[in-house]
């Protein structure tokens, strides 16, 4: 990927760069190879990066059991009943 200086010139980091007439003519054959071996590609379109290939990787998954953990501070008696006046208590 191309990325301007502080002097105004250009310097390429990782990934080779195609342009967007080969990839969309080699897509297919590029994504396999993403895939298998976890090249990275730069896609530009007149010199300009436009896209990046990369391969995916999966977020990683948490168990919905025990997720809230540790988020209630202090809460000693649980089935006392709540101080304050209720709608249903109103006549």
């Amino acid at each position: 990927m191309a990325s301007q200086t502080a002097t105004g010139k250009r310097k390429r980091s990782s990934g080779e760069c195609i342009a967007a007439a080969t990839f969309k003519a080699r897509c297919l054959e590029l994504m396999d190879r993403v895939k298998e071996t976890g090249m990275e590609y730069v896609i530009t379109k007149h010199g300009e990066p436009v896209a990046k290939l990369v391969p995916y990787r999966a977020p990683k998954t948490t168990s919905f059991f025990g997720s809230m953990k540790g988020t209630v501070l202090k809460y000693e008696r649980p089935f006392d009943p709540i101080d304050g006046e209720y709608d249903i208590n109103r006549v």
